[in-house]
């Protein structure tokens, strides 16, 4: 069997708001910037990508299990969701792919509450504080583990 050339590219709650929301946090760039940048690297390594942003776990998880189909291995930054979904984990170890845990800011430098992931141990790949250029780092990352 060969393995899929296409990634899924996940992106949780809030993250909608990138450009805007809390600048000095998450910087200028834009969802659709991040969805860009993904894709163009993951091109570079031939694959294609599959974006996709929700503020509902729910649309999340289903996005995860269809990649069963025709993924090789899911970016995802789960946003809050980080800190809080034992589904979004559970979810992540049932398909049995790959991913890699992206989160643009230091998540370690800020609030308490953050220094926790449900996916910390089960992520192939993680990529904190690189800003939106981590996305990129987490494909070629990735693709290694592939």
């Amino acid at each position: 069997m060969t393995v899929p050339r296409r990634l899924l590219l996940v992106n949780g709650p809030n993250l909608n708001l990138l450009g805007t929301r809390e600048p000095e946090v998450y910087g200028t760039a834009t969802l659709a910037d991040v969805e860009r940048i993904t894709a163009e690297t993951a091109a570079a390594l031939g694959f294609e990508l599959r974006a996709l942003q929700s503020n509902h776990e729910g649309v999340l998880i289903d996005a995860i299990h269809d990649a069963r189909a025709d993924c090789a291995g899911i970016v995802i930054n789960p946003g809050g969701l980080t800190h809080t979904s034992v589904a979004l984990r559970d979810a992540l170890t049932g398909v049995a792919l790959p991913f890699a845990e992206v989160h643009i800011s230091d998540v370690y430098a800020r609030e308490e509450f953050r220094h926790h992931s449900y996916l910390h141990d089960v992520a192939a790949v993680r990529v904190i504080g690189r800003g939106v250029a981590g996305y990129a780092d987490a494909v070629r990352e990735l693709i290694t583990h592939l």
